[in-house]
């Protein structure tokens, strides 16, 4: 099972593996889903899953699979990965004995609430990103009285162009980041200096 087959299969061809490939990805539905489930039970074969990028179950479809297999009694094994959480908090800088690992942040209705109880609490917090609110969210983090908290912006984190922007959030949201690719976050705990 593979998020992109398309992407997946370059993968499989540089190791000269040949094996039936199928999607799952964030618009399978339920059906396709319980399709994976009986090939595992009835036909007892091995599945694996692989994500277009990152490690699949973290703020990704493979989610629900993993969900429905353990549900079903099926074991469930990871093989590491790249990982841009684990990357990105492990260059970071940040203090994290103690971090709070939120996803991606909702888009509408939550939003400021969020926004009001990361200003509040006095630890790391690591976050998703999409490029087309990143810039957004930064603006929001200062107006939400966190301009003045230390944070590591990794962008394609594990990939070709991997790049991480380091400073304040009044200064990383000055230096103006390139809007390419997803982010992941990690924004200091209060008076935290790097």
């Amino acid at each position: 099972m593979a998020e992109d087959t398309r992407q997946s299969k370059k993968l499989l061809d540089h190791y000269d593996i040949s094996t039936p490939m199928d999607s799952f990805h964030a618009h399978s539905n339920d059906a396709k889903l319980q399709k994976i489930i009986k090939v595992l039970l009835e036909d007892e074969k091995d599945v694996a899953l692989i994500s277009d990028a990152g490690t699949p179950g973290i703020c990704d479809p493979g989610f629900q699979l993993i969900t429905e297999a353990i549900r079903a009694g099926i074991p469930v094994s990871p093989i590491p990965g790249p990982s841009a959480v684990a990357a990105t908090v492990s260059v970071s800088g940040m203090p994290m004995h103690n971090f709070l690992f939120l996803g991606f942040l909702p888009l509408k209705k939550g939003r400021q609430t969020l926004f009001k109880k990361m200003e509040e609490l006095d630890y790391t917090i690591v976050f998703y990103e999409s490029v087309h609110r990143m810039e957004k969210t930064l603006k929001q983090l200062k107006e939400y009285g966190m301009g003045e908290r230390e944070i590591c912006v990794g962008r394609e984190v594990t990939k070709k162009f991997e790049t991480f922007y380091r400073g304040k959030v009044d200064e990383v949201l000055e230096a103006k980041i390139a809007l390419k690719g997803e982010f992941t976050c990690v924004l200091g705990p209060k008076d935290y200096v790097l």
